[in-house]
């Protein structure tokens, strides 16, 4: 089977992680240009007022040239992880599997991070963890347009992608007041789900 190629992202959307539950390999994007406006540096969560963003702030270098993801620095000048943890804790709670996980994601947030590309492989790790999944990924060395022989999802680190996935609709914590919300970050499947996370994603189709 082809390998699955993706961007690391921040807590990745739940689009992004039916592509990696269903991938037999994956390789991830580690070679392109950062651009704004993507899940390399935000993620929604569902809170009570309804879709919340949480955005990591980065260092700007006032050069008008592209820089490199794997080179973006996070700006640690704002309290961003004091702010994401609380506003998670907040959002999930009373979640039937927050207390369950909660461990796995707290100390991500306890210590000042330096690079976005790293900084994201380890929440990825800590969501693999937590879906229990060990997953044989390879990183790219040079950037492609289009690589043969892969199966190209890079296109779902776009946020402001008008057309969702149609997934199944699962209880979220606040559903009674705005609904259900499609394709949030993989966190609210998780503290929704718990460990029926994994049989969800697999059974999905994007």
């Amino acid at each position: 089977m082809k390998p699955t190629l993706l961007h690391p992202t921040y807590f990745g959307s739940i689009a992004q992680f039916v592509a990696i539950a269903q991938a037999d390999t994956i390789v991830f994007e580690d070679c392109d240009n950062y651009q704004k406006q993507t899940y390399r540096n935000r993620t929604y969560i569902y809170g009570a007022n309804g879709k919340l963003l949480l955005t990591i702030p980065i260092k700007h270098t006032g050069d008008k040239t592209r820089q490199l993801y794997r080179d973006v620095r996070i700006e640690n000048d704002f309290q961003w992880q004091l702010l994401h943890w609380r506003s998670i804790q907040t959002a999930y709670r009373t979640s039937p599997f927050f207390e369950f996980y909660e461990d796995e994601f707290a100390h991500l947030y306890e210590k000042k991070k330096e690079f976005l590309l790293d900084f994201n492989y380890q929440c990825l790790q800590a969501v693999l963890s937590c879906l229990q999944i060990d997953i044989s990924f390879t990183k790219t060395i040079e950037y492609k347009k289009t690589i043969e022989g892969t199966i190209d999802h890079r296109a779902l680190v776009n946020a402001k992608k008008t057309m969702l996935p149609k997934t199944e609709q699962y209880i979220q914590v606040f559903a009674q007041k705005h609904g259900f919300i499609p394709n949030l970050s993989i966190l609210d499947l998780l503290f929704n789900e718990g460990t029926n996370t994994l049989t969800y994603l697999e059974s999905q189709s994007i």
